[in-house]
């Protein structure tokens, strides 16, 4: 089979989804645009601080931008935040008191929250602090609302959290519109209950954000959607200001809050990073369109589907056998930029319950922007693609990748 030519009718046939990305793309530049010059973003907010972080400029201008951007009260955005998870973690720590209920109603969190929630030992957890923790799983991807309701009304709960892109799980990723759906719903048995959305992989796909639809809280990071592949680590959580100020409290401590932590010359990247980013995920989605309609017409079963409506930039690929997962991500290694001649292998992982491979030649360590592939080696040996820099980029690996996926069958 010619790939290039496959590639070429994908083009012709996902032309109308493409003009749709770019037009989204011209949206979010203009609103990054616009929170750049209403924030008044000046070349002295690239300075850096060290010590204590008193009186960043750059911190505090980046803040208020991302909050702009994300119609939040206030935002959080900081480089001491090791990754997403350790955001969420934060935010969890910082909302959630002893005998407090937290209640997941988009089933069992993402693996590396597991630990952190108590779902999997660790003296550490929200649960040896004796705060609570019960789940609510989809039905055939939607949220089951009566059992949301009937739970708000029967037991105390103090804080709702919805992870919005699917993990390692094999559902669907949570639409805006389904997430208006039960913010509504929940807003009607309780005004008080914290909604915390986890919005990773989801920023500058679908136009509106779910803070602006009810939700209180929501988390992100860095080195996915929001860093453009630009800033190396960091991570976002924007909401309330009381809450903000409440996880602020949490990552730093008591008395000192959002008014501390060097910037250690993060400010330029993380900056640029989100001038970047709507291009990014622009092409991120292009690739993932791309590749949608090309593993389709080998026969493999794909979600989304390239003609779907998307709200993040993941696309699934299932295999349903463990060899073929750990060729196809071993090939996106092969045509990523950097270490393109090492090796992935299935291996355990941090945070973890399965072996994991993982394809992640980017600029960027575990960067999700940058084109990246991996999957928990557990039935039904799914890969997880997510990223691409630029769509030629994207489009050469994933070209590249398949004509040796389907080399290696023969």
């Amino acid at each position: 089979m010619n790939i290039e030519a496959l590639a070429q009718e994908a083009e012709q046939k996902c032309s109308k989804i493409f003009a749709e990305i770019d037009s989204n793309e011209y949206y979010f530049s203009t609103l990054v645009a616009q929170a750049f010059h209403n924030q008044n973003i000046n070349e002295a907010h690239f300075n850096m601080t060290t010590g204590y972080g008193y009186n960043d400029l750059g911190r505090e201008a980046i803040e208020r931008v991302f909050a702009e951007v994300l119609k939040g009260e206030k935002a959080l955005v900081r480089n001491q935040f090791i990754s997403g998870s350790h955001a969420l973690s934060t935010a969890l720590f910082a909302l959630l008191r002893p005998n407090d209920t937290m209640l997941s109603i988009t089933g069992l969190p993402y693996d590396t929250l597991h630990e952190v929630i108590g779902i999997k030992e660790n003296p550490s957890s929200l649960k040896s602090f004796n705060i609570n923790y019960e789940q609510i799983d989809l039905i055939n991807n939607e949220f089951d609302i009566p059992s949301i309701l009937n739970k708000l009304k029967t037991t105390k709960i103090k804080l709702i959290e919805i992870q919005r892109s699917k993990g390692y799980s094999t559902r669907q990723s949570i639409s805006i519109s389904s997430l208006k759906e039960v913010i509504k719903a929940i807003r009607t048995v309780s005004k008080d209950v914290i909604i915390m959305v986890d919005n990773c992989y989801c920023e500058f796909v679908e136009k509106t954000s779910p803070l602006e639809i009810g939700a209180d809280i929501i988390v992100g990071s860095l080195i996915k959607n929001l860093g453009g592949s630009i800033a190396s680590n960091g991570a976002y959580i924007v909401g309330k200001e009381e809450l903000i100020n409440l996880c602020a409290e949490r990552l730093n401590l008591p008395g000192e809050g959002i008014d501390v932590g060097p910037s250690l010359g993060a400010n330029k990247s993380i900056l640029q990073g989100l001038y970047f980013a709507p291009s990014v995920v622009a092409s991120s989605l292009k690739t993932a369109v791309l590749t949608s309609y090309l593993m389709e017409k080998l026969g493999f079963q794909v979600e989304p589907r390239y003609n779907a409506k998307r709200v993040d930039i993941v696309e699934n690929i299932i295999f349903n056998d463990p060899e073929k997962l750990i060729k196809y991500v071993q090939n996106i290694q092969k045509y990523s930029p950097i270490d393109s001649n090492s090796l992935p292998i299935p291996a355990p992982m941090p945070g973890y319950d399965d072996n994991v491979i993982m394809a992640s030649g980017a600029f960027t360590q575990g960067s999700s922007i940058e084109l990246s592939c991996d999957g928990p080696l557990r039935a039904p040996y799914i890969a997880y693609q997510q990223g691409g820099v630029t769509y030629n980029y994207g489009k050469y690996a994933i070209i590249n990748t398949i004509k040796e996926f389907i080399n290696a069958k023969k």
